[in-house]
């Protein structure tokens, strides 16, 4: 099951946390839970925490496969990021690097979740490597999906605009949504029928059509805080075990992501084939066989 737990972000942002595990039983095959907001009860081992970052544009829901068999050993939560989903979208708000992260420590900090595995794809793996440099006692282990470390620079914010610009909004029906992003969008190389799923996941239905969930426009303001700088100091500064994932035609070249792994002091590398970008949309399966051994060895669970 799936129950939905309000959060308290920076700047008293709301958003809205997914928690993917079965509800706390009671007796005395319960299992151990924090008994406060904060602090797990005396002598008891409560189930390691996960917490799952979705990239730009994204949304928790599309961490639920991956949920599900971590629901087996840990406790998986999955954030809507300010912006997305069905968290807040103010049109005031901060979108900065520090307001992601602040949200992220919140997340860990209300629901009681640390030292936790931090799972991220694309802008939530920055996210997540941010937090585990600035916090190292609330992660224990981080898991980075398909996002470059270097800087991007302005033309690829040039690009994206574009790139929105292009899309044929509003949508007459979510087939129609599929088939654009999973077939016709023009930035695509060949068919990927899960990127068309993925883009359905982030729709709407109004009165005109359907579209995105999200404003492009706050999305664009989100992508120009990170464009612009690299992340290797702070990629340097995680001190935990961290696997870096890239998907063959992703957007994180091997050679990169090689870089990446011997900055982090205890880095890990590795590639799933017939991946794009969204690996753990593209394959599932490739994904979970190269994420859950690390998580394994990384974040001992319930006995």
């Amino acid at each position: 099951m799936v129950r939905r737990i309000d959060v308290t972000g920076a700047d008293a942002v709301r958003l809205a946390a997914w928690e993917f595990a079965d509800p706390p039983k009671t007796g005395p095959e319960a299992r151990p839970r924090p008994a406060g907001p904060s602090t797990p009860a005396r002598g008891a081992r409560a189930t390691p925490g996960v917490l799952l970052l979705h990239g730009l544009m994204g949304r928790a829901s599309h961490w639920a496969g991956t949920a599900r068999w971590l629901a087996d050993r840990y406790r998986p939560v999955a954030l809507d990021q300010r912006g997305h989903g069905r968290s807040d979208k103010p049109e005031d708000a901060r979108y900065d690097r520090e307001a992601y992260v602040a949200d992220a420590e919140a997340v860990l900090e209300q629901l009681a979740l640390g030292p936790v595995a931090l799972v991220g794809h694309a802008m939530g793996a920055l996210t997540a490597w941010q937090l585990a440099a600035k916090r190292p006692d609330l992660v224990q282990a981080l898991v980075i999906s398909d996002m470059r470390a270097s800087a991007l620079g302005e033309q690829s914010q040039h690009e994206w605009q574009h790139w929105f610009d292009s899309w044929p909004v509003p949508f007459a029906t979510l087939a129609d949504v599929r088939k654009w992003f999973g077939e016709d969008d023009p930035t695509l190389e060949r068919s990927r029928p899960a990127r068309g799923a993925y883009f359905a996941e982030v729709m709407a239905e109004g009165e005109d059509g359907w579209r995105p969930v999200f404003s492009p426009g706050v999305m664009m303001r989100v992508r120009e805080t990170w464009i612009h700088d690299a992340h290797w100091d702070e990629l340097a500064q995680v001190r935990c075990p961290t696997l870096v994932v890239r998907g063959l035609d992703g957007e994180l070249g091997r050679a990169e992501a090689q870089e990446m792994v011997r900055v982090l002091p205890r880095g890990i590398y590795a590639e799933v084939t017939e991946a794009g970008h969204l690996i753990h949309y593209d394959q599932p399966e490739e994904w979970r066989r190269v994420v859950e051994p690390f998580l394994q060895a990384a974040l001992p669970s319930k006995p």
